[in-house]
C-alpha cells in the first residue's frame, strides 16, 4: 500500500494507533506499509474512508489524494461551459425546473430504450 504511511503520518498517527483504530496488530500496518502483506478489501475500503482518499490514491495508482475527481474548465467543451454559467447565474428556482426537466427527459429515454 503506497501510500498508507504518507496518510497516517499527516494525521500524526504511529503504527500502533492506526491498528488499534482499526483492530488489527502493529505488525500488520508495517506489513502494508512495506508491501509485505495486502489488507483486505474491506479493510482496504475502510482506510480510504477513514482518510478521506480515493482506494487508487491508497494502493498507489494516482498521485491524486483527493477522494473525487474535480472537474476543471479546460475539461468542458464551449457548449457545456455555456450551460453551466447558465445555471449558475439562474435562480433556484429556475435551476430546480432545469433540473426535473433534464430528469424526465434521461426518464423519457431510459423508457424508450427498453421498447
Amino acid at each position: 500500500m503506497k501510500n498508507l504511511k504518507k496518510l497516517r503520518t499527516s494525521r500524526h498517527l504511529s503504527q500502533f494507533k492506526l491498528a488499534e483504530l482499526f483492530h488489527i496488530s502493529q505488525q500488520s500496518v508495517w506489513k502494508y506499509e512495506n508491501d509485505l502483506a495486502q489488507p483486505d478489501l474491506e479493510l482496504i475500503i475502510a482506510f480510504a474512508n477513514f482518510f478521506n482518499t480515493s482506494i487508487d490514491y491508497l494502493v498507489g495508482n494516482t498521485n491524486n489524494p483527493r477522494k473525487y475527481e474535480t472537474l476543471s474548465e479546460t475539461e468542458l467543451n464551449e457548449d457545456e461551459l455555456a450551460h453551466l454559467r447558465l445555471y449558475r447565474a439562474s435562480a433556484p428556482e429556475v435551476r430546480k425546473l432545469s433540473e426535473q426537466m433534464m430528469q424526465l427527459y434521461f426518464d423519457m429515454q431510459k423508457g424508450s430504450e427498453k421498447e
